[in-house]
């Protein structure tokens, strides 16, 4: 059996807010995700997580939200292969291009300082155990584990609330209750490994070099 298929498969669909990002001021923030496994009996297995921060960034809040959610799933060592879905380009793009360009320069970038290089770098440290595949969506444009991720997210940044962890999902009555209003997008399926297609291995990074 390939290193794939002896990992456990795990879908992630994460969201941030800020609430007037941009704006003066400290702007709350939220992160959240829905994490989804199959059971043993062939059923969803559901849990939520959110984060917040007093004052904060969209872009910020994406990293966190991958973070978070590498965090959860690294507990007890665990490795997994894991499709994480993100309406977030920055982050997308970030882990699937940009960290190794970045790395590939020394950890720099030819514009000048790299935007939150320490959630980037702690981002990379939590995820590498992992096989990754990012998958970007569209937001708000109907995907059900999208839309619950946003509205996680957006509750915790208005409340400044933290999950503390994996918690039982409320997606499933969410759902339903969506349903019933006439939003009957289908939730996505489990990822399929036969389809899974892991990303290059994340570089290496310490203190700003890369190690060969």
């Amino acid at each position: 059996m390939t290193e794939r298929g002896s990992l456990p498969l795990v879908a992630v669909y994460a969201d941030e807010s800020c609430l007037g990002n941009g704006r003066e001021g400290e702007n709350p923030g939220g992160a959240a995700g829905l994490i989804e496994l199959r059971g043993r009996r062939g059923n969803v297995i559901r849990r939520d997580y959110w984060v917040s921060e007093p004052a904060t960034t969209n872009n910020h809040m994406a990293l966190r939200s991958a973070i978070e959610a590498f965090r959860i799933l690294s507990g007890k060592q665990r490795r997994c292969a894991v499709v994480f879905t993100s309406d977030s380009r920055y982050l997308v793009d970030g882990i699937t291009s940009w960290v190794h360009d970045w790395a590939r320069r020394g950890w720099r970038r030819k514009t000048g300082p790299i935007e939150n290089s320490e959630l980037w770098l702690e981002l990379m440290d939590v995820a590498r155990p992992h096989l990754l595949e990012f998958r970007w969506v569209r937001g708000h444009a109907g995907h059900p584990q999208n839309e619950w991720a946003n509205l996680l997210a957006i509750r915790a940044a208005r409340e400044q609330t933290s999950s503390g962890g994996a918690v039982e999902s409320g997606f499933d009555a969410w759902f339903a209750t969506a349903v019933g209003v006439g939003d009957t997008t289908p939730p996505d399926p489990s990822p399929d490994p036969a389809n899974f297609k892991p990303m290059p291995a994340l570089p290496v990074v310490s203190k700003g070099r890369l190690l060969l």
